[in-house]
């Protein structure tokens, strides 16, 4: 959690309200949260911290830790300005959509949350500032009603055509636990993290955008394939179905890999209750190749970053994570041995690479072990 008041000095009058949304790693389950599919995510660490205090106008004024500046618009005029401040003004819009009684506000973001790794800095903002609304407001919000306003603001004012997992994710999410998500009916199951488990995630150094086109592209061609299929999202669709491979390229290899990620969402929910870490692994490897050969997410780089984790005895499995094109990759080991893991990887990948990798997990800020020129 984020301590330090910076309100106060930036706005000169007190701040009423503190909230905040973790980040977030998906286990498995990539790319079938926009199909009606399952997905497997866990909540980090880190956070993204609002401090916010009423006006008695229209007018919001924001400022970030992370960004210079402080960005001011008035309520019920949000215009997108193709930066940070459009989740802002796209939480606002959803909330004025949904006739919530707001008024103007003072606000104050600051985040641990790498921005551009695929591990929802945005869901994260956009959780926490709903939270922080939802206090200073006194609105009728449950954490689902919070995701769907998030989700809303993201895809139709942000105008990013992502699913629901990453806001359902942030929302819902608590240490300790992965959450096994069906998007279609939004039932979510807690599943405990089993204590030997050791979570490595490392960014790339290669950071993705959600905004730009390939995903866009990605999501097209599953909906062109459900339409050529008759269903309305690929989740709907059996793996023997033989009209898929009458499909044109690439739509069989993008309806394969919805179609078998969805199968290893459900296989990887099942070993993680049973504490099956050998067999999670496997899936995790599965994914990765189905990520790279078929849907064509991965880049060489993050195969490279794959590969050195996966060439690791102590490692059962690893995976880009995250819509792609970039971003972060997530690997499995013993809990015992994911600091020696996460140090050897990102060591070797930035010796071959030169990219400056980020840590994500486990922490090594006081580890001995921490690599030179790697950041965690």
């Amino acid at each position: 959690m984020i301590e330090r008041d910076e309100f106060m000095p930036l706005y000169g009058r007190p701040r009423q309200v503190v909230a905040s949304a973790p980040g977030r790693v998906n286990l498995i389950g990539d790319h079938t949260d926009y199909n009606g599919g399952f997905v497997l995510p866990t909540a980090l660490p880190q956070r993204t911290q609002v401090q916010l205090a009423r006006r008695d106008d229209r007018r919001v004024r924001a400022a970030s830790a992370q960004r210079p500046g402080v960005h001011t618009y008035e309520l019920g005029a949000e215009a997108r300005a193709g930066n940070w401040l459009d989740y802002v003004q796209g939480i606002t819009a959803a909330l004025l959509a949904d006739t919530r009684p707001i008024t103007g506000f003072d606000l104050h973001i600051d985040s641990t949350v790498p921005v551009g790794a695929g591990l929802s800095s945005s869901a994260a903002l956009e959780v926490a500032l709903l939270r922080g609304l939802r206090d200073l407001f006194s609105l009728a919000l449950d954490d689902d009603a919070v995701a769907a306003l998030a989700h809303r603001a993201e895809a139709e004012f942000v105008g990013v055509p992502v699913g629901i997992m990453d806001q359902i994710a942030c929302s819902r999410g608590a240490p300790g636990i992965a959450l096994f998500i069906d998007t279609r009916t939004r039932i979510v199951e807690p599943i405990p993290l089993p204590p030997d488990l050791g979570l490595v995630v490392i960014d790339s150094g290669l950071p993705h955008d959600l905004a730009s086109n390939n995903y866009r592209v990605r999501r097209g061609e599953c909906e062109q394939a459900a339409a050529a299929l008759g269903v309305q999202q690929l989740r709907d669709v059996a793996g023997d179905d033989p009209r898929i491979a009458a499909l044109p390229d690439p739509l069989p290899r993008r309806v394969r890999h919805v179609v078998g990620e969805n199968q290893r969402v459900l296989d990887a929910a099942r070993a993680l209750a049973a504490g099956d870490l050998a067999r999670l692994g496997r899936l995790f490897d599965e994914s990765h190749r189905s990520m790279r050969d078929d849907f064509e997410v991965s880049l060489p780089e993050i195969d490279l970053l794959v590969a050195l984790a996966q060439a690791d005895e102590a490692v059962f499995g690893a995976r880009l994570t995250g819509g792609g094109f970039g971003g972060a990759v997530v690997a499995i080991t013993e809990s015992a041995g994911a600091a020696r893991v996460a140090g050897d990887v990102a060591a070797a990948y930035h010796a071959k690479t030169s990219l400056r990798p980020m840590i994500v997990l486990p922490s090594l800020r006081a580890s001995a072990t921490r690599p030179k020129d790697v950041e965690s």
